[in-house]
């Protein structure tokens, strides 16, 4: 079986474990998310609060993603951070990270919450360790993957330089706390959309490549 093949039955096969997580986590969870998602991409961020805020009270055990696998209560934290909700945001991440150790979009934006509140000590970690978790996690399925699904990760390698960069910047010490805030969260939101995007460029290669 050639290449675009074993990618065309890995599409088929993702999306029946998406419809069959949809179907056990709760149809409408599910499609309140993906909403939050595209409002939080266009900035609209009270809007994705709403979805969220439902999707929370609907089905809390609500998992996203295939390969990233993000908990609904990670998003709802990340969207009371980028409202503003400083206090609400560190308790829901908190919360999210407890139940999903691996959800390192989650401990980003917990550090991101700790550094606006001051606690500075706690977020240095904490952000470095969500950066260092999404680094980890796009080279394995990169190089675990790289002769299916893994080769349209992340193809020009911009948020793996991103990420380092700003690991450089944490390691260097005495940065520029503003700087690298701002960073990070450009960085989440192109990372939260590499899954979509690499799902989007499987699927076109593999069209382009019918016989």
């Amino acid at each position: 079986m050639n290449v675009v093949s074993r990618g065309y039955f890995l599409g088929l096969w993702l999306l029946a474990i998406s419809i069959s997580g949809c179907a056990g986590g709760g149809f409408q969870g599910g499609s309140d998310v993906a909403q939050g998602r595209q409002a939080m991409f266009r900035g609209d961020y009270p809007t994705a609060l709403s979805y969220f805020q439902a999707a929370a009270q609907e089905n809390p055990d609500y998992i996203f993603g295939t390969e990233l696998r993000e908990g609904v209560f990670s998003y709802l934290g990340r969207a009371q951070y980028l409202n503003g909700q400083l206090v609400p945001a560190r308790g829901t991440l908190q919360k999210a990270v407890a139940l999903h150790k691996s959800d390192n979009l989650a401990w980003l934006y917990l550090g991101l919450t700790q550094a606006r509140e001051g606690d500075r000590k706690n977020a240095t970690a904490n952000v470095d360790g969500g950066l260092k978790g999404m680094g980890e996690l796009l080279n394995y399925i990169i190089n675990t993957f790289q002769n299916s699904f893994g080769s349209f990760w992340d193809q020009n390698g911009s948020l793996r330089k991103d990420i380092a960069a700003n690991r450089a910047m944490i390691a260097g010490g005495n940065f520029d706390w503003p700087t690298l805030i701002a960073n990070c969260e450009r960085l989440a939101i192109n990372y939260e959309q590499v899954e979509d995007i690499a799902t989007q460029n499987q699927r076109q290669f593999q069209e382009m490549n019918q016989p």
